[in-house]
């Protein structure tokens, strides 16, 4: 299961990379919003399964947020819960981070980041059925 996460994260992230290029209503990102309800169920099957889903509030909420001995805050990897953590990882590959944990920073950036990233996936879910009317 673990690897169907981080290879359903991984597709996601370039998609929702992709899309970010594009503008609500453009044709290309049909196919794009094809894949990413296709992710979506698959996810609600597996979430089903496993735990219910947090929105990004309660993942804040929960993830804990340490002072590393080098002055800098840093995440507690391990607080944060599935999928957010494969999430964030595909997120930050290649970013820079201690060996203690990412930084504090790159969490809420990603977190930012995907609320942004959610908004501009529903303008483009709401120009789709727009078209389909």
């Amino acid at each position: 299961m673990a690897d169907d996460l981080r290879t359903r994260e991984s597709v996601r992230r370039k998609a929702l990379w992709t899309l970010s290029h594009l503008m609500p209503g453009d044709p290309k990102a049909a196919a794009i919003l094809d894949v990413l309800d296709e992710i979506d169920d698959q996810e609600r099957v597996d979430l089903k399964l496993s735990h219910p889903s947090l929105d990004t509030d309660a993942v804040r909420k929960a993830v804990q947020i340490e002072r590393h001995r080098s002055s800098i805050n840093i995440v507690d990897e391990a607080s944060i819960p599935q999928p957010w953590r494969e999430r964030f990882l595909q997120a930050s590959i290649g970013s820079t981070r201690l060996i203690d944990g990412p930084y504090a920073h790159d969490w809420e950036k990603f977190l930012a980041q995907w609320q942004a990233e959610t908004k501009h996936l529903g303008a483009h879910m709401s120009a789709r059925r727009e078209h389909e009317r």
